[in-house]
């Protein structure tokens, strides 16, 4: 399998030889990667904290400025194929930094804006360059790491948006209140124009020889079932996780009875473990992807459930969040690697496609956690939405393993 040029390889399951050789060393490449994904993270998240600051300042309501949110999740879901199809033959480095230029522009127009509209088509912007980055990153490091590590490499490409959570969004937070929310977005264009560098010099120019790449052969991958199997998976475990997590805070002060101060603590707790969990599921895909992508949906399933039956014990609760975070997200590599390699010649578009469902399962998950925590079910009805989303997602994993069993045997 080719993109622009290089070999591409998806992960596969190992001879009980190969697991006993040492792990492969990743690149340097893949770090810088992260190092983007990880302003990329904190781009997206860092608005939350920043929310009553900025509608005081353009003077809108704390929910019409919560509408840069919600522009930027549009931005995503709608950008990352796009724009996959427009840079189609731009080589992948020049892509990767010139999406990092985008970022950049789009955070000087946000912190010298006093129009609402404006900072909105800037968020915009800014989301269509992440969705950009981020389909190339991944295919760009999976080329990278070679066959033996596409898995982890994406885990740890992938963790710099968990790290982002742990790190990045309550700097960003802390920092906006000090020097005012303008603050985080002019240092978010500094460091995004610093990483352009950093990628300049460590991703390697593209070999492809001139090859011609036409969108219709890209589209021909949506003709793949499994594709599609993969892109369900992506979109319930991430919308049965982050359903819960969005209305976490009721949760957590209304019926379990915590201090809204040690909130905040018990959010780190899951980012923690969203991190961890990114980091060795992407080393175990390498080694088991199916496995992988069922048990993490399995444990996410019935850790949600304890959530939702034990949700009146402060302890128990504050512990099995962290553990949703380990879990919850542990699959979200190497389903990411499957959507690459089961888009054939098209890794790219199958690579945006993964983010786009990524992002569409949080959006619909959220929205109907929402309506779940207005119901009768109260404060406990976001975490059962997340119960059955996160189930449904054994259907579609499952699937992928036993077709792929079958392809074996034959």
């Amino acid at each position: 399998m080719t993109t622009r040029g290089g070999a591409l390889h998806a992960p596969a399951e190992v001879s009980a030889g190969d697991r006993g050789r040492p792990p492969v060393r990743l690149p340097l490449v893949v770090y810088v990667l992260a190092l983007g994904t990880f302003l990329m993270g904190t781009t997206e998240f860092v608005v939350a904290g920043l929310l009553p600051e900025i509608a005081g300042d353009v003077q809108v309501s704390v929910a019409r400025a919560g509408l840069m949110i919600t522009v930027f999740a549009i931005g995503m879901i709608v950008g990352a194929p796009l724009m996959a199809m427009l840079t189609l033959r731009l080589p992948q480095r020049l892509t990767l930094i010139l999406a990092l230029g985008v970022f950049a522009a789009g955070h000087v127009i946000v912190a010298l804006g006093s129009s609402f509209t404006l900072l909105l088509a800037a968020r915009f912007l800014t989301a269509l360059a992440t969705g950009a980055f981020w389909a190339v990153a991944n295919v760009v490091a999976t080329r990278a790491a070679g066959p033996a590590a596409s898995s982890r490499a994406l885990g740890v490409v992938g963790a710099g948006a968990m790290l982002a959570n742990v790190v990045g969004v309550p700097l960003g937070a802390f920092a906006g209140q000090l020097m005012g929310w303008r603050g985080p977005f002019w240092a978010l264009a500094v460091f995004g124009a610093a990483a352009m560098a950093l990628i300049a010099r460590q991703v390697p120019h593209d070999t492809d020889g001139g090859q011609t790449i036409s969108v219709r052969s890209e589209l021909s991958a949506l003709r793949s079932g499994r594709l599609w199997l993969a892109l369900a998976a992506c979109t319930t475990t991430t919308g049965g996780v982050l359903s819960t997590y969005t209305y976490i805070s009721p949760l957590l002060t209304d019926r379990a009875g915590l201090a809204a101060g040690l909130v905040p603590l018990v959010l780190v707790g899951f980012g923690v473990g969203a991190l961890a969990g990114f980091l060795v599921g992407g080393r175990l895909g390498d080694r088991r992807p199916h496995a992988t992508t069922i048990v993490a949906p399995a444990v996410t399933t019935a850790l949600l459930l304890a959530i939702c039956l034990l949700s009146t014990h402060a302890v128990p609760t504050v512990a099995l969040i962290a553990l949703l975070g380990l879990f919850g997200l542990g699959a979200n590599p190497v389903l990411i690697s499957l959507g690459v390699r089961f888009a054939g010649k098209a890794p790219t578009l199958g690579s945006a496609l993964t983010v786009s469902a990524f992002n569409l399962g949080t959006a619909i998950g959220s929205w109907i956690a929402g309506l779940a925590l207005e119901s009768s079910l109260g404060t406990t009805g976001p975490a059962v939405i997340g119960t059955v989303i996160a189930a449904l997602t054994l259907i579609p994993t499952t699937a992928i393993a036993l077709i792929q069993r079958r392809r074996l045997a034959t």
